[in-house]
């Protein structure tokens, strides 16, 4: 299995009723398209709807942080580009950066906390051995890109 760095499994082009009253696309959309790339990435890893509807196991956000660095527009084609940073037996750590596809300016970019739910319970479980090899054989590539410098980023208001 061939694994890019950082893995590039999302492109899309952004729709007219995405644009907001300032001729740019809404905030609420730029999380939707890093909403497709995090569905993408688990598709990669494993956890397929397939995955989902045999096991009863799926995923929950539970943190995410974004940054909006440049306007896209309607019909701007989009790359999603995603870098596994971290993860245990039950989370998954990743940053992802969102790029106008023609030109390559830097749009958008996000950092997500993902936790595997058993949907039972719900309650958060282990991820099975062979979604876990897969993990790791993308954080072995992915451990020799640098960090990003968005990431880990604290919203706060700076006083001098």
């Amino acid at each position: 299995m061939e694994i890019e760095a950082p893995l590039v499994l999302h492109r899309g082009k952004i729709q007219s009723d995405w644009i907001d009253y300032n001729g740019h696309m809404n905030v609420a959309y730029y999380v939707l398209v890093f909403d497709h790339a995090t569905d993408a990435l688990l598709d990669f890893l494993g956890m397929d709807e397939d995955y989902r509807e045999q096991t009863g196991f799926t995923t929950y956000v539970l943190e995410t942080h974004v940054t909006y660095d440049r306007e896209l527009k309607q019909n701007d084609p989009v790359r999603v580009e995603t870098q596994l940073l971290d993860f245990d037996a039950k989370r998954l750590h990743y940053f992802s950066q969102m790029f106008h596809g023609d030109e390559g300016f830097l749009a958008a970019t996000t950092e997500i906390m993902l936790m595997h739910i058993d949907t039972r319970g719900p309650m958060a479980a282990p991820m099975p051995d062979e979604v876990l090899a897969r993990v790791e054989a993308v954080m072995a590539t992915h451990r020799r890109l640098g960090r990003p410098p968005q990431a880990g980023r604290v919203i706060a208001i700076r006083r001098r």
